[in-house]
């Protein structure tokens, strides 16, 4: 490649050689958007997703928007002679990485939060190669490995049994889009009707539109919650107080930290996560192959070491010991 890229973050990732950012959390001219998880969007006059996050973007902030729906593997011609291309990222449904390609820059692939796990909610994930990574790191550190997912499904079904069988409401905590529909369609095989937060129930409808389908499930009804399972935010003070004889299980890939239970004042954790783990990081590199690796979120200087003791340029994004530019090297 004949010059890298020009990397600046600043609550996003900003690429002034074309006039673009990555999931600017702040308004901007033009922003790629990954997903519509509230930090990852603002109200930018134009951006750049694929169609299910569109229509997540409508439903949690209306508003005029000029917006490129781009679907996954279809390359899009951006200015100065730069290719967009969208591949899926496997965190919420329409959740993409995005590929630029270069003869000027060589290629690009910023993942914004990504599973390479195959989950129940979301297109799998691809890891397309690329000269320079910028990757997500939230679970950065080794003790960060989550336990197969078949599991931790069967552990959350023989919660909410044990707690209905004991005459009382089990309540799973989780984010309303994305973590929610994953565990909404975890509990097919739970035998036992399911309620939704209002909120939950919205998001849902639009995962319905897009074409997932669900185990039955109604709005909440605190009048006859009895025998139920409920699925609702972490902040749903009010409809859990509704709940006579509630038991509360957050569900998060932080729930590998014995403090979660204690944190998040629950009965129980389990960690069911849409982030990629620690063994997930490291094959990903391994299959990108990147030449240099921009580290970003969560555990990102201490990932960007581990990568630099295995041979591979690494730096971490948005850290006091790094600088704000990551210009091309000097010829």
């Amino acid at each position: 490649m004949a010059d890298a890229w020009e990397i600046i973050f600043r609550k996003g990732v900003h690429l002034p050689q074309i006039g673009w950012s990555l999931d600017a959390q702040s308004r901007v001219a033009r922003s790629f958007i990954s997903h519509a998880h509230s930090d990852h969007v603002a109200r930018h006059p134009e951006v750049l997703c694929t169609p299910g996050t569109a229509r997540f973007l409508h439903a949690r902030i209306p508003g005029q928007r000029l917006i490129h729906e781009l679907p996954f593997g279809r390359p899009h011609e951006l200015e100065f002679g730069v290719t967009a291309t969208l591949y899926p990222a496997g965190h919420i449904l329409g959740s993409a990485q995005i590929h630029l390609s270069s003869a000027d820059h060589g290629s690009l692939l910023y993942t914004g939060d990504f599973k390479l796990r195959a989950g129940l909610a979301a297109e799998p994930c691809a890891t397309p190669r690329a000269d320079t990574l910028i990757m997500e790191t939230t679970f950065g550190l080794p003790r960060y490995v989550m336990p197969p997912e078949s599991a931790v499904i069967a552990q959350i079904i023989a919660f909410c049994q044990q707690t209905v069988a004991d005459g009382a409401t089990p309540a799973l905590l989780c984010y309303s889009l994305g973590k929610s529909q994953e565990v909404l369609r975890a509990l097919a095989t739970a035998g036992l009707p399911i309620m939704l937060h209002a909120e939950t129930l919205r998001l849902t409808r639009v995962y319905e539109k897009l074409g997932m389908a669900f185990p039955p499930f109604r709005e909440f009804d605190g009048r006859e919650v009895a025998g139920h399972i409920v699925i609702c935010p972490a902040h749903s003070s009010g409809l859990l107080s509704r709940i006579p004889a509630v038991r509360t299980a957050v569900i998060t890939g932080w729930a590998l930290d014995p403090s979660t239970i204690h944190r998040s004042r629950c009965t129980a954790a389990f960690p069911l996560s849409d982030h990629a783990d620690y063994p997930s990081l490291l094959k990903f590199v391994e299959l990108v192959q990147p030449k240099r690796v921009l580290t970003l979120h969560g555990f990102a200087r201490e990932f960007a070491a581990t990568l630099r003791q295995r041979g591979v340029d690494a730096l971490a994004l948005g850290h006091a010991n790094q600088l704000d530019l990551f210009a091309p090297p000097s010829r």
